[in-house]
């Protein structure tokens, strides 16, 4: 078997050049590279021909093709699909399937021939929607989510049905046949389901732990794993490019690590996409015959037309239990439509193992041809039919969370406002910043924010805004561009430090970057004043909506130094930063300084008569969280004039979103009710501990907050004060040998706290 050069040197030309000429114009490149088969080589010009060799580069291609296609699957998104995506994925999967089927047979195809066009059919390929979704700007919209989760089931549900077909077509159509190869494919995904979860994660950390981090070993690895898994597939009657396509499956970053394994899943990409799968598609395309225009021609058209409107139609029906209506499941469908990769590669396996003729597989390349070619014109019409509408929706992704880098005075005081809207995560890496976040009911974790292990322990994978805001401005960009090109967060804020320079812009520009708080500050000052209680909170409706950020910070400023904090819109909390846009109704918060002169130290402040009037329950027995809030909600129901069970749902529902474990033995529950000017305290003793859901540790401390919207500025300074009233080293023993309710209110209103006079509670006004 001799390789000869100079044929490999024009195949892989004639890939790259008509693949990049495919990708100018917002195909895929794998278009482009079956076109310039076809053309170039024997079913047209024969300039280009095939050889033995050139077969096996193009084998090896299609292994590490797959491979790369797995390494770019999440397992953790199949979780995540949603019902809409699992029901388009189905209904654009199985009614293709069946008409194809039945249209081979009705003009007189082999059972299996019927089989493998229904397959080819059904496929949606997952890189052609992602390429044009993005160029269509479409990733925010519901129709883009459905679309994904679709292409994502569909593409491996195929695969499962081609490599069962496969085990049948191999063993013959008996009882007994059909279930050793049930049994061998369910032995093959079993094991390799055991050592891709548990054998792979510990290999990896004994690598790690052996310094064995290096690129060049682990892509051999990589390489050697999914020819194993390939050899397994083989072994259990399937084909290899099942086996390579799980083992990238299950290579990801809790093996290797995010950053090494975005790197192997880099290098695999060139190795296959750049290198040996163009020399399998360009081939590919020397298999074609335009017999098929002539003596197969309504054969081609029937599969076209089955193919097209099948995975239309079945997307838009198979959608209807959605609610969405029958519209948004037509531009689904039409979105859904392209073929790709993974037929043509099903395609020629079956061709090579003499399961299709020639002439089927021709069918289904021009199919991949026509339908790929024709998706970003029916997508476009589609999703802009449904904006004239007005029925296109843009939805949020799956991220939705903030993490804050930096837990300083401002910074809590931020995330504080923040977390009323979305979940907020800080890290910083002093302890004692993140323990007092803590004790004011946030999430924070200490830790080296430049190591993407702790970045990925602080939900970064979970966030879709990252506000860096420390003292360094090298570690806030660091920071970003390690959130941006490692866990894709697109929304970066960074805290601008004096006046910066051309490195500074330029920095701001890469990263695509907002300047947190409209502008730069003083944060050390900020954190001062904040710490000392010599700020309060001011509200500001615009004057207009077209006014300015500049404007409404000239007016604020003209008095004494203020901060805009966070945009307050509907449902939304924002932080502020010099590209937001002001909006009808909005309202942002100001954080003003008040100098210390005007603070008066009190002896007995709200907070004070807040515990006063508390309810206080000492409880003896261990309660889940349940029955807990229940026991809460009867004892302050009445105060509250609600019903228990409302309440009890209230505390329940806050409870999953966000847990109220401060610290081992302390919880603050807490819940936002619409009852204007309310403000109640709960104070609890459980001296066996309450169970709460998903934590290890049993608070036996326990202030449950309940208030309105319009106080939740007062809700910072209750927090705040019970941070200080558990901070005494001697608290919990005094807790602990307080021998009923009343001796426990008096332990906390005894406390040693800042307490200040009425006028410097924080009071939000306009």
């Amino acid at each position: 078997m001799e390789l000869n050069l100079l044929n490999l040197l024009f195949v892989l030309l004639a890939a790259w050049l008509a693949g990049n000429l495919a990708s100018r114009f917002g195909y895929p490149a794998v278009l482009g590279e079956l076109l310039i088969g076809i053309v170039l080589g024997p079913p047209l010009l024969g300039v280009l021909h095939g050889s033995e060799a050139i077969a096996v580069l193009a084998e090896v291609g299609v292994l590490l093709m797959m491979l790369y296609i797995g390494m770019e699957v999440d397992p953790r998104d199949l979780k995540k699909v949603s019902w809409a995506g699992t029901l388009a994925a189905l209904g654009g999967f199985i009614t293709p399937f069946v008409l194809a089927f039945l249209t081979v047979r009705w003009f007189g195809g082999s059972v299996m021939a019927g089989l493998f066009v229904g397959i080819a059919a059904g496929i949606t390929s997952l890189a052609t929607k992602s390429r044009i979704l993005v160029d269509l700007k479409l990733l925010d919209t519901r129709v883009a989510h459905v679309m994904m989760a679709g292409a994502l089931i569909s593409d491996t549900l195929s695969l499962i049905i081609f490599a069962a077909i496969l085990g049948v077509a191999d063993d013959g159509i008996n009882l007994l046949e059909i279930g050793l190869v049930a049994l061998r494919i369910v032995v093959f995904f079993a094991g390799t389901t055991f050592i891709g979860l548990k054998v792979f994660p510990w290999l990896g950390r004994r690598l790690s732990e052996a310094g064995l981090t290096g690129r060049t070993f682990n892509f051999t690895l990589v390489l050697l794993i999914a020819v194993l898994y390939g050899e397994l597939a083989e072994l259990a009657g399937l084909h290899a490019i099942l086996g390579a396509f799980l083992a990238g499956l299950f290579l990801r970053e809790n093996v290797l690590g995010r950053t090494l394994s975005q790197s192997l899943m880099d290098a695999v990409e060139d190795a296959s996409i750049g290198f040996l799968a163009p020399i399998f598609f360009v081939t590919a395309g020397f298999e074609v015959s335009f017999s098929v225009f002539q003596a197969d021609l309504g054969l081609f058209l029937a599969i076209l037309a089955v193919a097209t409107l099948g995975k239309v139609a079945g997307t838009a029906l198979f959608y209807l239990p959605t609610g969405y209506g029958w519209r948004e499941g037509i531009a689904i469908g039409a979105g859904m439509n392209g073929r790709g990769a993974v037929e043509i590669i099903v395609a020629q396996i079956a061709l090579d193992m003499g399961l299709i003729s020639q002439e089927i597989f021709s069918i289904l390349v021009f199919m991949a041809i026509f339908t790929t070619a024709g998706v970003p014109l029916f997508l476009k019409w589609g999703t802009e039919w449904l904006r004239r509408r007005g029925e296109l929706v843009r939805r949020g992704e799956e991220r939705r969370g903030v993490l804050v880098i930096g837990a300083g005075p401002l910074a809590r005081l931020l995330a504080l406002h923040l977390q009323a809207s979305r979940p907020v995560w800080l890290l910083d890496s002093n302890p004692e910043h993140c323990r007092e976040a803590r004790a004011q009911g946030l999430h924070a974790i200490s830790g080296n924010a430049l190591q993407e292990n702790v970045l990925s322990e602080a939900h970064a994978a979970e966030a879709d805004t990252l506000i860096a805001m420390t003292a360094n401005p090298e570690v806030n960009t660091l920071v970003a561009q390690l959130a941006r090109d490692v866990f894709f967060i697109p929304d970066i804020h960074l805290l601008q430090l004096g006046r910066g320079g051309v490195g500074h812009t330029t920095a701001f520009k890469r990263l695509k970057a907002t300047a947190l708080f409209a502008g730069s500050i003083p944060l050390n000052m900020w954190d001062h004043w904040i710490s000392q209680h010599a700020v309060r909170e001011v509200r500001r409706v615009p004057a207009r909506e077209d006014m300015t950020l500049s404007e409404i910070l000239v007016d604020q400023e003209a008095d004494r130094p203020s901060l805009p904090l966070v945009l307050l819109r509907e449902d939304e909390v924002l932080p502020v930063h010099d590209e937001l846009r002001i909006q009808r109704g909005d309202e942002i918060v100001f954080v003003r300084h008040e100098p210390l002169a005007k603070s008066i130290v009190m002896t007995h402040d709200r907070f004070d008569r807040l515990v006063e009037s508390a309810s206080v329950l000492d409880l003896e027995e261990q309660l889940v969280t349940k029955s807990f809030f229940g026991l809460v909600a009867r004892a302050v129901s009445d105060a509250l004039d609600m019903k228990p069970e409302t309440l009890q749902r209230l505390l329940l529902e806050r409870e999953v979103a966000f847990s109220s474990l401060i610290t081992p033995g302390l919880a603050v529950p807490h819940v936002v009710v619409d009852r204007p000017g309310l403000f109640h305290l709960v104070i609890v003793r459980a001296q066996q501990g309450i169970v709460f859901p998903r934590e290890k540790q049993t608070p036996h401390i326990l202030f449950v907050l309940v208030h309105s919207q319009e106080e939740r500025t007062f809700h910072l300074r209750a927090l705040s004060a019970i941070a200080q009233i558990v901070q005494d080293p001697d608290f919990e023993i005094n807790w602990e040998r307080a021998e009923g309710p009343e001796d426990l209110r008096r332990l906390i209103r005894a406390a040693e706290r800042h307490r200040y006079a009425e006028a410097e509670n924080f009071q939000a006004s306009k």
